[in-house]
Parts: structure tokens; C-alpha cells; sequence
């Protein structure tokens, strides 16, 4: 009878929104640049090595990219060089989907780059070179957005520097004022976010989101010393009616009004972990906007955070709904070996 009563409450989610959100735009702001992968571990970016790159980045560009792949419709706002870094990143856009018609091309400026190293242990050096690029050059216009229903989704990484963190803050704004709605990925890298703005901005962002979509690492910045289902408490507590745990390889939890599943990771080789966050949450959100059923959906945002590691390159991991169902079916990465 239960487990009757909980298809029944699923379906009527799921019914509610194909009903109101299926002409959804879901929008991010936020830094457009392009990265450069050390080939080997612990050089910790100060020793000659060989490096791949440009590779298409930023934590909401590799959001909205999948989210798009997903079959969601999007609308990108960044800003980008009049150089090749800046086609390698317009042409990845518009060849997955993307709205790109709100990304703006500065002739006076260059594209945003990183640098990034892993080491053994599993972490990862980053030099970003954000400052006076086009990355920074955002610009957020109401006159831009899309007609219809918004969904703006926040990755906490793009808060850091100022600029960037004035134009969401904008963005909230006009999205709320229009009845949109604001989802978030507490993605608080260190490396972005020095001040207390930042972090003042992330708190006010989160208590205005109706989906948040934290790591366990997430929620120790957000509510230090608490337990793990505190911390859920705590941000269910406000105006979030979903809540998404992302757990790396140890898999993924969603609740909702006192619905919850848990899914376990997928064996895989990891070979890139940048960006597996992000492929998990614009899969998450482009299939809820869509109308799936919330287990379904944290499903495949599961195995797309998972196939997201097996390629080099933060965006060069992100799927289709195809390829996410051959893989769970199958255990095996496309183009990959069997994980072991």
C-alpha cells in the first residue's frame, strides 16, 4: 500500500510538471573560458609537462551544455574573446544546443583560460585567469532573457569574482520578479571564492532556490560540524522542495517532500573529474523540467556525473539520454573498457 501511495505521488509530481514546465528555459550566467589538462599527476602545475587543451569550461557552460544534450531548452549569458578560444566555445555551444544568442563577443578582450593538474590523492591545482578576460565582461540585460517560464540555475563557483557575482545577483532578480524559478549547485571552490561577498551572495542564493543540488563537501561549507540529514533539514527548511546530494562514486540521494531514493555509484575509470557535478545537475534539472519522474531523473544524473570522468576535458564527458541508458543497461563508458 506504501509503495502504492508512493508511485501515485511520483506520477502526480510528474504530471504537474509536464503540465507547467514543459516550455521552460532553463538559463545560467556566469564565466565562459577555456581549460588546459596536465597529462601527468603531481606536477602541480610548475614543472614542464604535456597539457590538452583548449577544452571547453566553465561550471555553468558544462551545466547548460548537458542540460541541452538532455533535450531541456537553454539560453547561455557570458561573454567571450573575438579569438579562437572563443569560436572553440561558441561553436561547442551551438553544436549541442545551447541558446547562445545572450552570449556577448568582446573584440577588445580575450577568453577566459584555466589550468588544471590532478595528483594521486584524488585533488586538483587550478590557475584561472579570469581577471580583466571577457569572462569577467558579463553584462546581465532582462531585455535578453527568453519568453516564457525560467528556470536560472547558479553554480556557487561563478560568485567569486565580483563582476560575475553582480550580474547573478541581477539575474535572481529579474528571473523572481518574472515568477521564474532559482536552482543552485553550492559549488563553492576555494579557488573563486576569497571574500565574504561570495559567500553572503551563495547564503542568499540558496535561501532563494526551490532546488539545490549539494555535495557532501558542499554541505560541510554550508552548515559546519552538522550531520549530513541536519544539513538536509536545514535547507529544506526554507523554500527548497528538492534536495540533491552528490556523492562522487559513492553515488547520489534526492528528497522531496518526504520522498526520498538513494542510488549507488557506477565502476568507472576516472580519467577527468572536472565538471561531473555540473554534468550531474543539468541532468537532473533539464529531465525534471521536462516532466521525468524524480527517480528517474536522479538516475541518469547519476551515471552522467559518472560517464562525466571518463573523457579529458571538463565538457568533452557530457552524454545523451542514449548513451546514459546504454550505460546503466551495460556498466560500460562508451568508447571505454569494461570499469573494474
Amino acid at each position: 500500500m506504501a509503495r502504492l501511495e508512493s508511485e501515485i505521488a511520483e506520477q502526480r509530481a510528474s504530471e504537474t510538471l509536464a503540465t507547467t514546465d514543459r516550455q521552460t528555459t532553463i538559463v545560467t550566467v556566469g564565466e565562459l573560458l577555456v581549460e588546459f589538462v596536465s597529462h601527468e599527476k603531481d606536477c602541480a602545475l610548475e614543472r614542464i609537462v604535456d597539457y590538452s587543451g583548449p577544452y571547453p569550461s566553465g561550471a555553468p557552460a558544462i551545466f547548460l551544455d548537458q542540460a541541452a544534450r538532455m533535450g531541456a531548452s537553454t539560453s547561455m549569458v557570458g561573454c567571450v574573446g573575438d579569438d579562437g578560444f572563443g569560436r572553440a566555445l561558441l561553436g561547442r555551444l551551438r553544436e549541442d544546443g545551447v541558446g547562445i544568442d545572450a552570449i556577448q563577443v568582446a573584440p577588445n578582450l580575450t577568453t577566459g583560460t584555466a589550468f588544471v593538474t590532478y595528483h594521486k590523492d584524488g585533488s586538483r591545482d587550478f590557475i584561472f585567469h579570469l581577471q580583466s578576460t571577457a569572462a569577467e565582461h558579463v553584462v546581465f540585460s532582462p531585455e535578453a532573457m527568453p519568453a516564457g517560464d525560467l528556470v536560472l540555475h547558479v553554480s556557487a563557483s561563478s560568485l567569486g569574482p565580483p563582476a560575475l557575482r553582480a550580474a547573478i545577483l541581477d539575474a535572481v532578480e529579474a528571473v523572481l520578479d518574472r515568477g521564474g524559478r532559482i536552482c543552485c549547485d553550492p559549488n563553492a571552490r576555494p579557488e573563486l571564492m576569497r571574500d565574504d561577498e561570495g559567500k553572503k551572495a551563495l547564503e542568499m542564493i540558496v535561501a532563494k532556490s526551490f532546488c539545490l543540488m549539494p555535495s557532501t563537501s558542499d554541505l560541510g561549507f554550508l552548515f559546519p560540524g552538522e550531520t549530513e540529514e541536519a544539513a538536509i533539514e536545514h535547507l529544506l527548511s526554507g523554500p527548497a522542495e528538492i534536495v540533491a546530494i552528490k556523492r562522487g562514486s559513492d553515488g547520489a540521494s534526492v528528497v522531496r517532500n518526504g520522498e526520498r531514493h538513494d542510488v549507488p555509484g557506477h565502476r568507472v575509470d576516472e580519467v577527468d573529474p572536472t565538471g561531473a557535478g555540473d554534468c550531474f545537475c543539468g541532468t537532473l534539472i533539464a529531465l525534471l523540467m521536462q516532466g521525468g519522474p524524480l527517480l528517474e531523473a536522479l538516475r541518469l544524473a547519476n551515471a552522467a556525473g559518472a560517464l562525466a570522468v571518463t573523457r579529458r576535458g571538463p565538457m568533452e564527458g557530457n552524454s545523451s539520454p542514449d548513451e546514459l541508458t546504454r550505460f546503466i543497461e551495460s556498466g560500460t563508458a562508451p568508447g571505454g573498457e569494461q570499469p573494474t
